[in-house]
């Protein structure tokens, strides 16, 4: 997860209020002074943070928590909105053909930008047009090309034409009106005004419907001040924030181009493609502070090869009519849904927890195997997973590779999960999320 560093340090303080005694004045004072290192540490402006703590103890020992809601509970319930607030509000983004146009100075991962987004609109069903308009920078055209084969979407650029201006004119008679058009712009090594000249060329043949900065995120707080001198000059109305897994300004970059005035749309959140996320404050202080995020796992699961399969693996995790065919499916899933790592910080129950990179691989691998052994089960025994024992599983240890204790191994874990989904279908709130996913209104069995 991104800024792992200060989520760390933020459930700390969640868990030192968990297990602290009474919240008194020596607590708040405490949980205030790690809030505020934690906040410094990953370069969120001084004074921001030092406002935020103010605000979090006068609210602490001015407010009274509401009825039927525990001291602590009412401390972290205002720890999460003075974080959320200085995120600034989230912006609505519509998936529509438009157009659009990428800006940002050299090295930002404006051409890579393109290329997730590209992927991000075909994914929601519309067809993409890449306009290569960085006339200055050949290498910038060559990548944009490859990105747009990867993608599967359409491509345009015109490597004898000095103007980026006529090369944007050119791919909007070329591309048909039901395309989202994404132009890919030239960059500066600073904001000078050769740089905001061509932007008003381009802005003026393009009409954008969006005008969008990227922005690296290890700029850090001056990632604020470069976000507000675009915004002044060519009035941007959004930012993508890129290379936010690893960067440990990231929260600098965060809240300084949030108190910009100009909202972050999206955060990138690694290299690859898939790897672009819509930003939502309060999904990702969420998932920032370990309580998960459930509504942007649901979201992956509606982008699967096979929708009706998912579904219906959520269904039956949601009701507690778990089967092993159920397992299989989800299992071949995850390698759909991105890197496991990112995928466990979405869940509530593992969004504090921490693996190191050999517990990961180990995890991994033991999924794999699992997927062999599941995969030489018969249709009976996926669906009644009691068959399962004796003979059959030193049948299903041989046709899998694996051995007897694999086959063991996998029947726990399946048993672990059975209860856990059992767990989710008893949780009303939990249940009633997905049902409004999913569109089913079943009842859960006891």
């Amino acid at each position: 997860m991104v800024l792992d560093a200060l989520g760390k340090s933020l459930r700390g303080v969640l868990q030192k209020i968990a297990r602290g005694g009474t919240v008194d004045d020596a607590l708040i004072g405490e949980v205030v002074r790690d809030i505020q290192r934690a906040l410094l540490q990953a370069d969120v402006n001084v004074q921001l943070a030092i406002d935020l703590t103010q605000r979090v103890k006068r609210r602490a020992k001015e407010e009274k928590p509401p009825a039927g809601a525990s001291v602590r509970d009412f401390l972290i319930r205002i720890i999460y909105e003075e974080i959320r607030s200085i995120l600034g509000k989230e912006r609505p983004f519509e998936f529509k053909p438009r157009r659009i146009l990428l800006a940002g100075l050299f090295g930002q991962g404006k051409t890579t930008t393109a290329g997730k987004l590209a992927r991000f609109y075909q994914k929601k069903g519309i067809r993409v047009g890449l306009v290569a308009a960085d006339v200055h920078r050949p290498a910038a055209i060559d990548q944009l090309e490859q990105l747009a084969k990867k993608v599967g979407c359409e491509f345009y650029a015109d490597r004898a034409q000095p103007k980026a201006e006529l090369v944007v004119r050119d791919a909007l008679a070329r591309f048909p009106p039901h395309f989202a058009i994404i132009v890919d712009t030239s960059g500066r090594s600073g904001i000078d005004p050769d740089l905001i000249a061509e932007l008003g060329r381009v802005r003026a043949v393009l009409q954008p419907d969006e005008t969008i900065l990227v922005l690296d995120a290890a700029m850090g707080q001056t990632a604020g001040r470069s976000a507000k001198a675009f915004h002044d000059a060519v009035g941007l109305t959004g930012v993508v924030l890129t290379k936010l897994d690893g960067s440990a300004k990231g929260g600098g970059a965060l809240s300084a181009v949030a108190a910009s005035g100009a909202p972050i749309l999206f955060i990138g959140t690694g290299e690859h493609l898939d790897e672009l996320e819509r930003f939502d404050p309060t999904r990702f202080v969420s998932r920032l502070l370990g309580m998960g995020d459930i509504q942007t796992l649901l979201e992956r699961f509606e982008e699967l090869v096979n929708k009706d399969e998912a579904q219906k693996a959520a269904e039956h995790l949601m009701t507690g009519r778990f089967t092993l065919r159920d397992m299989r499916s989800q299992l071949a899933s995850l390698g759909q849904m991105g890197p496991f790592s990112k995928l466990l910080s979405l869940f509530p129950t593992f969004g504090g927890a921490k693996m190191d990179e050999s517990q990961m691989e180990a995890t991994q691998s033991r999924l794999r195997r699992y997927r062999a052994i599941l995969d030489s089960l018969t249709p009976a025994e996926l669906d009644d997973p009691h068959l399962v024992r004796g003979d059959r599983i030193h049948r299903i240890a041989r046709g899998s590779g694996q051995r007897t204790q694999e086959v063991r191994g996998l029947l726990k874990y399946y048993d672990q999960t059975r209860k856990a989904a059992h767990g989710i279908a008893s949780n009303r709130k939990l249940r009633r999320q997905l049902e409004r996913q999913l569109g089913a209104g079943a009842e859960p069995h006891a």
